[in-house]
């Protein structure tokens, strides 16, 4: 058993709005306010229509997982504590695709389609949370 930290996400200017949202407990993605579409991962230019005019929306966090795989040998030693554990792609209400770890439910209780919401974990030295998933019970839930 490890004691090593798990790494946290290194930010940029792109990036900045949504791991400050993250770090409040929020979960916000972008928007263009050009075609009116959602987009994940954050950039400065929408993927949709390449217009610049983007803006941040607050997001329920909810969506349903799209695949998923099952980690069976740790990738870092503050990984093994966690094997197995689910890495999913998770498809959000507002259309975009996110890969992220889906927590509090075993590998074999995970099915395609499944509703989840967001939920936050701390990494990195600091204690930065970062989006996580978890199965959604109903309203309120996790």
């Amino acid at each position: 058993m490890s004691n090593a930290v798990k790494p946290a996400p290194a930010g940029d200017p792109a990036t900045r709005e949504y791991w400050e949202a993250a770090s409040r407990g929020e979960f916000r993605i972008p928007l263009c306010t050009a075609c009116g579409r959602h987009h994940l991962y954050p950039r400065t230019i929408c993927p949709h229509c390449g217009s610049s005019a983007l803006a941040w929306s607050d997001s329920p966090g909810t969506g349903e997982v799209y695949s998923y795989t099952v980690v069976h040998r740790a990738p870092s030693p503050a990984f093994e504590a966690d094997v197995p554990y689910v890495v999913a792609v998770i498809q959000l209400d507002e259309g975009p695709h996110l890969m992220t770890n889906l927590l509090d439910i075993t590998p074999e209780a995970v099915r395609i389609g499944q509703r989840v919401r967001v939920a936050f974990r701390a990494a990195g030295e600091d204690g930065a949370l970062i989006p996580v998933f978890k199965p959604d019970e109903g309203p309120g839930a996790p």
